[in-house]
């Protein structure tokens, strides 16, 4: 696979979010085939792997997702790029304390898990309002000099959060909801983010399955599954979101591609610091995902895709400004 930048780290252009392993997405598989799934797709040359602490909710445990990641790469642990992101509860914030000890002991829990004695992207999974962003960046620039980690990210914040951290300690990434049918990201974070030689990894690029054509209003979802709260895939919106659907179909089919693929290539084309994670359980379709790499569009495709999602009319929205404390992931994050 081409490689990307982002920050001081070289990835494959694009990555493995890995949380489907654990939760989110209904039953989880046997932790073999993920494991099995997760070694495949480096096979294939994906070097960029994302998990986080808390990923493994419902029948699983806090920090289940490391765990599986951590003993599928070890084998290969040199040879990729490895982020995690901690989550930071006011209970743990103490004014007149030093929030370093916080995120050292968050970090030390992650690096048992995950079989290393480093990470190289490490996020503040969503910020905390009760606790100032500067302190947090502070103690990431620490844990950069200790070689500890290699870089620090962000994750759902706009420009004015993510200026603050940037002037203490350079960010590596910022990892925002970023695709066709959510494009916040463009008006602020992309500009501000290849000025300052920032990357951007979009999760949930494909909508959470909105964008493969796979998603559908008779599309039933569990208990355990985060898609029955996506703004774009309640039945009337996936109505509504049909003709984008429809205009990745018809590129899809002169391409030779899935629409998943053609959504993927379209990011990869728009912008050069853009890193996409997209997600999922299935091996099959995170090497369809992978394989986006090798879709091509044209100046004058590209162009033609601009201009028909110009005149399409969005329906749902999320959106990239979510702390801890307003949040779509805060029924997860509670658990």
């Amino acid at each position: 696979m081409k490689k990307r930048k982002i920050g001081n780290l070289t990835v494959s252009e694009i990555g493995m979010g890995c949380m489907g392993f654990s939760h989110g997405y209904g039953k989880v598989p046997e932790t073999s085939y993920s494991i099995a799934a997760i070694r495949a797709a480096h096979d294939y040359g994906c070097t960029f792997f994302d998990t986080a602490e808390t990923y493994g909710r419902e029948q699983f445990y806090r920090g289940h997702n490391e765990e599986i990641v951590g003993r599928a790469v070890e084998g290969f642990r040199k040879d990729i790029v490895l982020a995690t992101k901690l989550h930071i509860s006011t209970e743990e914030y103490d004014p007149e304390g030093d929030i370093y000890n916080v995120l050292l002991r968050h970090l030390t829990a992650s690096m048992r898990r995950l079989r290393t004695d480093y990470v190289d992207l490490y996020y503040l999974h969503r910020f905390n309002e009760a606790i100032p962003i500067e302190k947090i960046a502070e103690s990431m620039g620490r844990l950069i000099r200790e070689g500890k980690i290699r870089g620090w990210g962000l994750s759902q914040v706009d420009v004015s959060i993510l200026s603050k951290a940037h002037e203490i300690t350079p960010v590596t990434a910022v990892q925002n909801l970023y695709s066709m049918v959510e494009r916040d990201c463009e008006k602020e974070i992309f500009p501000y983010c290849i000025e300052h030689h920032i990357g951007v990894v979009p999760f949930s690029p494909l909508a959470s399955g909105l964008l493969s054509g796979k998603v559908t209003a008779e599309t039933k979802f569990g208990t355990d599954d985060v898609r029955k709260f996506v703004p774009q895939l309640s039945k009337e919106n996936l109505e509504g979101n049909r003709p984008i659907v429809e205009l990745l179909e018809e590129f899809a089919k002169v391409k030779k591609a899935t629409p998943a693929q053609i959504s993927l290539a379209w990011m990869l084309y728009k912008y050069p610091n853009v890193v996409p994670i997209p997600g999922s359980k299935n091996k099959e379709r995170i090497l369809e995902n992978l394989k986006a790499s090798e879709v091509t569009l044209t100046k004058t495709e590209f162009a033609r895709l601009e201009e028909a999602l110009g005149t399409m009319e969005i329906h749902g929205h999320r959106g990239i400004n979510e702390s801890q404390q307003h949040s779509f992931s805060s029924h997860w994050m509670k658990k």
